[in-house]
This record gives C-alpha cells, structure tokens and sequence, in this order.
C-alpha cells in the first residue's frame, strides 16, 4: 500500500497529554503508521521517558525505518531501507506497521510496555484476520534486525564535555535559554541514518572576526533573529519559530 510507504517516511505533527487520549483515538480509522506516531509523541514527551543523553528523533527514526521496511516486505515496490526481507504479498500491512511500531517501542520504553501492548491488542482486533498473523511476524522480524544494526550507532556514549574558549568569537553559552554545558555534543559521533557522515552537508564556518562580512552577518542576524522583529518577514520569522522548537514535533 503506497499510502502506507509515504507515510512512513513523514513525521505526524499530533500532540497528546498522556497515552489514553492516544490509545483512545486507535478505535478511529486512523492509520496505524499516524497512529503510532502519535504514541512516540506521547512517550518522548512523559517526563522521565527519553533518557537525557539520547537524542529522542533516534527513536522515530528507528521506529519509522522499521515500518518502511515491513511494509516494503510486503508491497516490493521500493528499495529496502535496512532489511530485505522476502514476505507474501497476502500478509497484513496494516498488522505489520503495527508489529513494528509495537516492538520497537516496547524495545525502547520497556516501562511502558503494559500500555503499547493494550494498544497493540487494540489495533489488531481492528483488522481483518486474512494475512494478520503473516503481518505481525514481518513487523516484529524487520524491528528486532533493525534495533539491532543500531544497537551500537555510539547514542549510549556519554556527551562529550565541552570545553569554552576565551578568544574573541569563540562559542559561549547564553543564558538563560542555553544551559552551561551544551548537550549531545557526543550525537555527531552517531552512525547517520541516511547521511553518509555528520558532516556531510555542513556548511563552513563564520566569516573571519574582523572583516566586513562578518559585521554584515552579524547585524542581519541580530535584525531578524530577535524576539518581535520588524525586518524578518512573516516567513522568516516562521522559519525562526520553526528552528527554535523540538524538531521531532515538527
């Protein structure tokens, strides 16, 4: 199912306050892939949920690539992400998003297992018992190979400390909106999920300290970064919003 493929691939922009309102929503015809999104949603943000050095996209991005794969099992229509992996074109797809979603999740957060299973019951006495039981099994076959190609990506290292330096430009943390060490500065170290390295599309750094281009730079930043500007146009002021906020919810 193609709708299910392209879905996949988008990160939904759904919010919840707990996991009953999302669980409640699995009794609508809603896609599973959406569906399980909105439960990742939920779970990164439960406070206590997403331990403090692993970066939460990590955890849509394996439970999404998971699901791409189960999927592309079944309906062979694009390349496999990580796992080929021959299935019937009969089995469930619809059960193998579900299966996917489900272990991966629980994988990850094995505190709320109670709650994803409820939901993953929910979700299968939905659908129609021809190909579920081969869907279930393609979904939890293609997570378990995928959590564990990344089960050593380097996210469980420690962060890296960082150390400031005093020169004229060089980076310091401004509070109150930064905190004093900067976080995951270990994440670059991580194995990509589609990029070949970290940097493979950085751009270079800032203009020499002293040249024009440099106080060119930084006063249209200051024009249009701050607060209520009245030169960045709405567009650019959204771009700035959109930038400031948790990526995974956008």
């Amino acid at each position: 199912m193609k709708t299910l493929l392209l879905a996949g691939t988008t990160v939904a922009v759904l919010a919840a306050a707990n996991l009953a309102p999302a669980m409640a929503q699995a009794t609508k015809p809603v896609s599973q892939v959406v569906q399980w999104n909105r439960t990742l949603l939920v779970v990164v943000r439960t406070t206590g949920a997403q331990p403090a050095t692993i970066h939460p996209t990590r955890s849509f991005a394996i439970m999404h690539g998971a699901i791409y794969d189960a999927v592309n099992a079944i309906d062979r229509t694009h390349k496999p992400y990580l796992v080929r992996l021959s299935a019937s074109h009969f089995a469930s797809q619809e059960a193998a998003v579900a299966a996917a979603a489900h272990e991966v999740l629980v994988k990850l957060y094995p505190n709320f297992q109670a709650t994803l299973d409820a939901q993953f019951q929910q979700a299968l006495a939905q659908l129609p018992n021809g190909g579920k039981a081969d869907g279930i099994s393609i979904g939890t076959t293609v997570a378990d190979r995928i959590l564990a190609l990344r089960s050593s990506d380097g996210s469980s290292a420690q962060p890296i400390p960082f150390v400031f330096g005093n020169a004229p430009g060089d980076y310091q943390s401004t509070l109150p909106n930064f905190p004093k060490q900067p976080q995951f500065t270990h994440w670059s170290r991580v194995t990509p999920f589609a990029l070949e390295s970290a940097n493979q599309f950085r751009p270079g750094g800032p203009p020499t300290l002293t040249t024009d281009r440099y106080s060119d730079a930084f006063d249209q930043v200051k024009s249009l970064g701050i607060g209520g500007s009245t030169t960045a146009t709405a567009d650019q002021a959204l771009t700035g919003h959109f930038w400031n906020g948790a990526i995974q919810n956008y």
